[in-house]
Parts: C-alpha cells; structure tokens; sequence
C-alpha cells in the first residue's frame, strides 16, 4: 500500500475522534455566550475579575459580551487543542514504526527513507488541514447562530490562518524531536511536555509585560488575538519567521531519520 494512504488510513480513527472533540468544544463553548451577552450579569462577573485571573483564563481585556470578544477568548482553547494533536501527530508519525515495531515492514519497501519522510510528512499535513478546516467551519456554524451584529467572518479567517501556521509549527517540532531523539516512546512525551512549556510561557507574559523577551519560546504568542480583534492583518514579518521555522525543523527532520540506525 502506499506510505501516504496507509498513514491516513492509520491515523483515521484519531483524527476522527480529535475533530468530533474540537466541535463538541466549540458547540459547548458557544452556547455559552448568550449568558455573557444578554445583560443579565455574567459579563459583570469577568468585568469585577482582576486581571491577572482573566488573563490566566484566556480572557485577557477582550469584552466578552461580543461575539469577537468571546470568540477570542474561546479561541485560546481551540488553539491549544489543534496544537497539542499537532505535535503529537508528528512526532507519532515518524516514531511509530520503531514503536510499534513495524520497522522491518517499512524498509523492505523499494522506496528510500527521504520518500518514507515525505509521504509522512504529508499524511500529517492533510491531518493538519482537516482539523483546521472542522475547528473554523464549526465556528461559523455557531457564530452565525449567535452572532447579532456585525459580520466578522473576516477576523475569524485570520484567526484559523494564524492557528494554522501554529499547527504547521508543532507538527514539524514533533517530526524533529522524534528524528533526533533515539527512545521513539519518550519523544511523544518530550513533546508534548515542550507545548505545555510554551503554553505556560504565554500565560506568565499574559501576567506581566515585563517578560515579553521569553515570547519568543512560544507559538501561542508570535500572533496578537488582540490585534486581530483589532481587525488587523498578521504581520509578515512574523509569518515569514515562522515558514522559516518549519521549515528547519522539516529538514532536521529529514537529517537525523535518514542517518539514524532504526529500531527494529
């Protein structure tokens, strides 16, 4: 069978479960907002809140009785969610075969190894996109049942266009990490423990501006929610670092899993 379907094929039922969570997620989270929105005191219960609990839930000084204030703060979650899938995914994609001891099975196959990187590279990308494209089409189910004022379809793309290359990031530092390191089951949780730093980091500088610097150790933060609330565009200068980004870490990728000694 061909690497690329097979690997779809094997992590179909994954996928399937992670899109079903990312929009019960959303559906749970949105139905939410008419209490926030209808002027009845649950917008007055975050205004009366310090800052420091509201930035720690996402909130940070969005007004939540909008719907692009609410969705912003929602969207922290979303993010989190498509991040932690995407890291995992591509770190497992490339450790699997060591993991599950399928090794032999893959190299008896005419096709070298920067094939076999390629086409699972490339699994995890359409993993990728399909995620993306569930999370942002359930969001404009639900924000159009909710929404009562002004269309804001405009600011929700940029919102899954900055998620997106969030996701891409991830997926190719999980690839990377599991390339290098030679304990295929420990790079899964070398991984994800990297996203839960990044994670912390964009919350301690939620907290205080006086550690911006360290933003730059976490994707969650090189896109501002704010300005894109704001109705601004991402800036390219940013978009361009993170290609870049993916970029190294896709080609350590294929450095260290074409020289390493597989593990049968």
């Amino acid at each position: 069978m061909n690497i690329f379907l097979r690997e779809l094929k094997a992590n179909a039922k994954a996928l399937i479960i992670w899109s079903v969570c990312i929009f019960l997620l959303i559906l749970s989270s949105m139905g939410e907002y008419t209490a926030y929105s209808s002027g009845e005191g649950g917008g007055d219960v975050f205004e009366k809140m310090p800052y420091s609990l509201k930035a720690l839930m996402g909130m940070g000084s969005f007004d939540v009785t909008t719907i692009i204030g609410y969705f912003a703060m929602l969207f922290v979650y979303i993010e989190l969610a498509v991040a932690i899938h995407a890291i995992l995914l591509g770190s497992g994609i490339i450790a699997k075969e060591e993991r599950d001891k399928t090794t032999e099975f893959l190299m008896v196959k005419p096709v070298s190894r920067t094939k076999v990187i390629t086409s699972k590279l490339l699994a995890a990308f359409v993993n990728v996109v399909i995620i993306n494209l569930i999370s942002f089409a359930s969001s404009l189910i639900m924000i159009d049942i909710y929404n009562k004022g002004e269309d804001i379809t405009e600011k929700i793309v940029v919102f899954f266009v900055s998620m997106f290359i969030v996701q891409l990031i991830f997926m190719s530092l999980g690839a990377a990490l599991a390339s290098v390191m030679n304990k295929p089951k420990a790079s899964g949780a070398a991984a994800a423990g990297i996203l839960m730093g990044a994670f912390v980091i964009a919350k301690v500088t939620d907290l205080t501006d006086k550690v911006n610097v360290i933003n730059v150790l976490s994707p969650f933060k090189y896109f501002s929610y704010q300005n894109i609330v704001d109705g601004r565009s991402l800036n390219v200068a940013i978009v361009v670092l993170c290609i870049v980004l993916v970029g190294v870490f896709v080609s350590l990728t294929y450095l260290f899993y074409k020289n390493r000694d597989l593990k049968v």
